[in-house]
């Protein structure tokens, strides 16, 4: 693929096409999901893709494709060619889902560099692609995979490796992992591995890819290091990463050197006397009013927030309105929904898109 675009890429991409996986449903964070694909919710002020297009494009890597599934038309009626973010973008459809591998096969006929970087869009990551792509032309591996440690790794795929940094086994989700390594996302494929996947049918590169390629004595090596790495499928994890990147915590080129306790976008308006801390979003045409406490809070564009409301680590759909002296706190509150003045919503509540609650009509304490 050529871009009609000049693009002035860092060294570090010569040779190297991306995938991004971006087909999921993204159930766990629903409802904010049914009205647009989590790749593509507002985090930190632009959709969380963007977060990881700008860190490939800083790799030196131009050509990237999506694999998309869900809502594949909002992909790229946001992104069209790519020409603005400096890179040549490419769509590729599936009409059924295939699993982490068949999506990756389902791409092939898209790719033409030899060297394929995958990414599983659902991971905020802080790692240097550079130092990826480095250890996997040095080791010479027939794929590379990114590991990082983690405190509990009994949710995810466990990653034993010997003393070269050489992967010994996958072992997906049990519960004694003999390492503290997890399959962080992120893949270094040489393209013939992409090609010997089964065409046509799920595949899943935890479940059987990697395991075949292991049985048979195949090369697949490590790149372990300490980066900033959180999975966003959850309202938590979301709600975390999103302050993580207002704060300069977790990095991205997409929003340079702008950090702080919270971001407020253009259009937005804050009353006197409002709080917002903790790595709070205020979207664009929010309003949030005198007295309200936001902490960690994520505000999609056009929501309101009443006087005196508190937002605790939580999200506030498109056109969401929060009225006076209402508290939620670990809740996701869908797009357009409606809570009263003095309503609770604590401890993963999920208010549907349009849902009004009347004033009091939802308490956790006795007193109004």
């Amino acid at each position: 693929m050529t871009s009609d675009n000049p693009v002035d890429a860092p060294s570090g991409g010569d040779g190297v096409q991306a995938v991004v996986l971006v087909g999921g449903k993204g159930t766990r964070l629903r409802p904010l999901t049914l009205s647009a694909p989590k790749p593509m919710l507002p985090t930190a002020g632009v959709p969380f893709l963007t977060h990881l297009l700008s860190r490939i494009r800083e790799a030196g890597i131009v050509d990237v494709v999506l694999g998309t599934s869900f809502q594949a038309h909002v992909f790229s009626e946001y992104y069209g060619d790519g020409s603005k973010l400096g890179l040549n973008l490419t769509y590729v459809t599936e009409t059924e889902p295939l699993g982490t591998g068949g999506a990756i096969r389902n791409v092939l006929d898209q790719l033409t560099a030899d060297t394929i970087l995958v990414f599983n869009g659902d991971v905020l990551g802080g790692t240097d692609v550079r130092e990826v792509l480095a250890t996997h032309r040095r080791s010479g591996a027939d794929v590379t995979m990114h590991l990082v440690s983690v405190s509990d790794p009994r949710a995810f795929g466990c990653v034993p490796t010997d003393d070269t940094g050489r992967v010994t086994d996958f072992l997906e989700k049990t519960q004694d992992p003999p390492t503290d390594q997890i399959n962080a996302g992120t893949y270094v494929f040489r393209r013939a591995v992409i090609e010997e996947i089964e065409p046509g049918r799920p595949v899943s590169v935890e479940r059987e890819v990697f395991p075949k390629l292991l049985a048979d004595g195949r090369h697949i090596q490590a790149h372990a290091d300490h980066a900033y790495w959180r999975d966003m499928g959850t309202p938590e994890d979301f709600v975390r990463g999103s302050a993580d990147l207002v704060r300069g915590i977790a990095p991205s080129p997409a929003l340079g050197d702008r950090r702080g306790e919270s971001l407020v976008h253009e259009g937005a308006g804050v009353a006197p006397g409002a709080v917002l801390i903790g790595g709070t979003v205020v979207g664009r045409g929010a309003e949030i009013g005198p007295r309200a406490r936001l902490d960690g809070a994520v505000i999609f564009d056009g929501a309101v927030v009443e006087a005196g409301a508190v937002v605790e680590r939580s999200i506030v759909g498109f056109g969401a309105r929060l009225g006076p002296r209402a508290l939620v706190r670990d809740t996701v509150i869908g797009d357009g929904a409606d809570v009263g003045a003095r309503c609770e919503l604590l401890r993963g509540a999920r208010v549907w898109p349009g849902v009004q609650l009347p004033d009091n009509g939802v308490r956790f304490s006795t007193d109004v």
